[in-house]
């Protein structure tokens, strides 16, 4: 029982809902075009994803003991720096990416799945797209997750490719709407991913982990998340202005007030690592409610 729970807690199912989210907003929006939801293949479309998201976790963790990121991390939170099971030598790094290429394999069965029973080869497409991302990220030779392209990825991943994904299984077909749903969820997982780079900010440093904090500093990359942060409000306004949205997503305005206190937090405490905490964990509320919220705009909405 204490070895499942360990390789429970090594998968990280606490940041799940950054895979949960944009499939439900996915098929959310292919309730609202088309009238249909089919609750088999949402089902499965979220267990796939969710494997896909536990390969990326697997391999990320692997990749980043090797390359001696998460060893030299001297200021690990509850949201970056890593994991302790390698460093402890409680779990194995060939345990590790054994794991990553299981939960890849389990995903893309169901993919593949998905791909049968709808029309043509879009979902493989996705899929292929999907985990080649989600394992180069880290991994040679691309390691994407040392670039500057780290957070672009992460949000078209966990965003746009997610969305489009679900929304197709459940419409057997693409739309303009479900891609620009994606933008304002693409740019919020990618700011949690942002925020978690500043408490890693040395030993990204040392490891050269050239994410955009690193390559830009810290001060500077606070007015990167304080723009992009406030630029899903404006999108969403937008969008309902143009009625690309239904008039409902002004529902998520709800989640402002929590936007506004956690760009105070990050003005004061960009460099504080235990007074930043708070926005760090205010920003994956964000996308949590946010996301949850969207996707309730949708089911309630009308054409």
């Amino acid at each position: 029982m204490n070895r499942i729970l360990l390789w429970i807690t090594a998968v990280r199912p606490q940041f799940f809902t950054a895979a949960i989210i944009p499939i439900a907003l996915g098929a959310a929006v292919a309730r609202h075009d088309t009238g249909v939801f089919d609750w088999g293949l949402f089902w499965l479309t979220l267990i796939g994803g969710i494997f896909i998201h536990g390969g990326l976790n697997f391999t990320n963790a692997y990749y980043d003991f090797k390359t001696g990121n998460d060893v030299i991390n001297k200021t690990p939170t509850p949201f970056s720096g890593g994991v302790r099971f390698l460093r402890e030598g409680t779990l194995k790094p060939r345990q590790v990416q054994v794991a990553g290429f299981i939960c890849f394999a389990a995903g893309s069965a169901i993919g593949l799945y998905l791909n049968y029973i709808c029309r043509g080869y879009t979902i493989l497409l996705i899929g292929i797209v999907g985990v080649f991302i989600a394992y180069f990220y880290n991994a040679d030779p691309l390691k994407i997750g040392y670039t500057r392209l780290s957070e672009v990825t992460t949000g078209f991943g966990f965003g746009t490719l997610m969305v489009l994904g679900a929304y197709y299984v459940q419409a057997k077909k693409l739309s303009w709407e479900a891609f620009f749903a994606s933008i304002p969820i693409a740019i919020l997982i990618s700011l949690v991913q942002f925020i978690n780079q500043f408490p890693d900010y040395e030993a990204d440093k040392a490891t050269r982990k050239n994410n955009t904090v690193v390559m830009v500093g810290k001060a500077k990359a606070v007015g990167y998340y304080k723009f992009f942060l406030i630029s899903v409000y404006v999108i969403v306004l937008a969008g309902i202005a143009a009625r690309i949205f239904p008039f409902t997503a002004v529902i998520t305005f709800v989640t402002l007030p929590v936007a506004i206190k956690a760009i105070k937090i990050v003005d004061m405490y960009f460099d504080k690592i235990k007074e930043l905490l708070p926005a760090n964990a205010l920003t994956i509320a964000i996308h949590l409610s946010f996301g949850i919220l969207f996707t309730f705009a949708y089911l309630w909405g009308t054409k």
